[in-house]
């Protein structure tokens, strides 16, 4: 038996995702959101309020990157999510990240965060969606396989939890994608 809930925007699993910006005097800003994914094959959509400084930085500087929150930065990627850089300009700081300036976009990469997409803004539409090209995809050596490529084990990503309000270890691999279903064939 199922239980309906009605319209919610749940779903699972819900990436913590670290927006870096520039301001337009050069300090870094971090902000945690969790509505955002790949748009297209070499685009990135955010949804953000036009009242968050980073969609106001985003606006001015046409750049942001997308990091992805770990296990062992969670406090400070919570940290940057629930205080507003309107109000705390060095957050950043606060949070002990440092930043790396992109070499592919305006924007700034946190050294503590070791994936980011680095993306320059194509559009910001009417519904608060943030539209970016993907630029770039920087990863730490110290998150690459034997194979030499991003390894999500190494990575330890979090996800948000939409309904329980909290934060998510990613899961072990349990099956090859493209291949499992081949079974049903």
């Amino acid at each position: 038996m199922r239980k309906d809930f009605g319209s919610k925007a749940w779903s699972y699993p819900q990436p913590v995702l670290i927006i870096g910006t520039y301001d337009e005097e050069g300090r870094p800003d971090a902000m945690n959101a969790a509505w955002g994914g790949i748009y297209d094959d070499d685009k990135f959509i955010l949804c953000l309020s036009k009242g968050h400084k980073t969609t106001k930085n985003i606006n001015a500087l046409k750049a942001f990157t997308v990091s992805f929150a770990t296990e062992e930065q969670m406090v400070a990627c919570d940290y940057v999510g629930i205080t507003s850089g309107n109000s705390v300009p060095d957050k950043v700081q606060k949070a002990g990240f440092t930043v790396t300036k992109s070499s592919h976009v305006n924007a700034p990469l946190f050294n503590e965060l070791p994936m980011a997409i680095e993306c320059e803004l194509v559009r910001i539409d009417d519904d608060e969606h943030i539209i970016g090209r993907i630029v770039n995809v920087s990863v730490d050596e110290s998150v690459l396989g034997t194979d030499g490529q991003p390894d999500v084990t190494l990575l330890k990503p979090i996800s948000f939890d939409p309904v329980r309000a909290g934060y998510l270890a990613t899961g072990e691999r349990v099956g090859d994608a493209f291949k499992a279903g081949r079974a049903l064939k």
